[in-house]
């Protein structure tokens, strides 16, 4: 399912080219610049504690893809 880049929130799980790799990552922060962009600080392990975070960078108008 897709979804726009704007609606997600902490937690949610996409699938992003994150490392070099498409892959499954956890949102850990959705940040808005109010012009062109949005990052999200994403985690890309399945444990949240001991997890490396990434920043990935979208347009405004992106949509996402939400992983199962």
């Amino acid at each position: 399912m897709k979804i726009k880049v704007l609606d997600l929130q902490m937690g949610d799980r996409i699938i992003a080219y994150c490392s070099n790799k498409r892959q499954t990552c956890t949102v850990k922060h959705v940040e808005d610049d109010g012009e062109t962009n949005v990052t999200l600080t994403v985690s890309i392990s399945g444990h949240y504690r001991s997890s490396v975070s990434r920043a990935v960078l979208f347009r405004r108008d992106a949509l996402v893809d939400l992983a199962s």
